[in-house]
């Protein structure tokens, strides 16, 4: 309970930040089997770069909670309106 505690006592612009970092962590996670190298590598890099991005993930959606989320989302529907 204490690292939810600190992770929610961030301010909504690091949500957003932490939130976003894991989109590159994904694309990481599933470019790399592109690479020639054994498959062995290939599981634990998933493993390794997809773990980073759902801890990013759950990590963001714990700082911006409830509200923040809404807010995001009122953010990107706004725009897409407007387009």
């Amino acid at each position: 309970m204490k690292i939810k505690q600190l992770l929610q006592g961030l301010s909504f612009k690091t949500g957003v930040i932490v939130l976003a970092l894991c989109i590159p962590f994904y694309i990481i996670s599933f470019a790399q089997m592109a690479l020639p190298i054994s498959t062995e590598m290939k599981g634990m890099l998933w493993v390794v770069f997809f773990g980073l991005a759902k801890t990013f993930q759950y990590g963001g959606l714990t700082i911006l909670g409830v509200d923040g989320w809404k807010r995001l989302k009122a953010y990107f529907g706004k725009k897409k309106e407007i387009e």
